[in-house]
């Protein structure tokens, strides 16, 4: 049994996080003595070094965000063969979005140092959208935004090229690092007119990041996120004595 500032000092984590996590249901309720104060067993001390593992990356946001919360929520009712699932799942998932920040790196880099590409072979929209793990109506979205102009065949349907779909792979790089629309429109346009200068001007939303930097720290973090999500597969199994008796 643990008290709250043990169970906190064990996670490496504050004794106020300890009580917020119970509070959002990030580990099991937590009994009290019948002076009020809170004991923590093992299985809370678990619960605690998942939601810790898994929150840890500063990539953890969004959609991503959302999956580890499933996770730990998920542990948090102590449904482990279910969080472990997920955990596999979620594993997977950045897996394939840190794939997509390697061809959104790649296509920067290749647009500052070799020009725009260009390319025989076509797609269509489904198709385009397939490539890039999105949605056809994200596609529609970012063209309604100004983002990316797409040319059309005479019966007005659009046909996507290389030269599309390497910028579409920057805007969906840009928008897993949670750029607004108006950010990458405002980076594309450096990108369009200055490339020799973009990685010195080229702003972000907090001021001060290059469009290479945003795609060289995206990897990074999926890479932290993966390796964290990994070490929660890895204290699962470890951990099965506690859930599985």
């Amino acid at each position: 049994m643990y008290k709250t500032s043990e169970i906190a000092s064990l996670a490496s984590v504050h004794p106020n996080t300890v009580r917020v996590y119970e509070e959002w249901g990030y580990i099991s309720p937590v009994p009290r003595l019948t002076n009020g104060y809170r004991v923590y067993s093992d299985i809370h001390l678990f619960q605690m070094k998942i939601a810790r593992i898994l929150f840890q990356c500063e990539i953890v946001q969004g959609d991503i965000r959302n999956k580890a919360r499933e996770i730990v929520t998920t542990s948090g009712k102590e449904q482990f063969a279910q969080a472990l699932s997920l955990t596999h799942e979620y594993l997977s998932h950045l897996k394939s979005e840190y794939q997509h920040a390697l061809l959104a790196a790649e296509a920067v880099e290749k647009w500052l140092h070799e020009g725009i590409p260009d390319g025989d072979k076509t797609y269509s929209r489904t198709e385009a959208a397939h490539i890039l793990g999105v949605t056809t109506e994200a596609l529609r979205n970012w063209e309604r935004n100004g983002l990316i102009v797409i040319p059309r065949l005479e019966n007005g349907h659009r046909i996507y090229g290389e030269k599309e779909l390497s910028r579409l792979q920057i805007i969906r790089g840009l928008r897993s690092a949670h750029y607004s629309l108006q950010a990458i429109l405002r980076l594309l346009r450096k990108l369009d007119q200055r490339p020799t200068d973009v990685i010195t001007i080229l702003n972000s939303p907090s001021d001060d990041e290059d469009i290479v930097s945003v795609t060289d720290r995206l990897t990074e973090s999926l890479l932290e996120a993966i390796q964290g999500a990994q070490s929660a597969i890895k204290l699962f199994n470890e951990h099965q004595h506690l859930y599985e008796s």
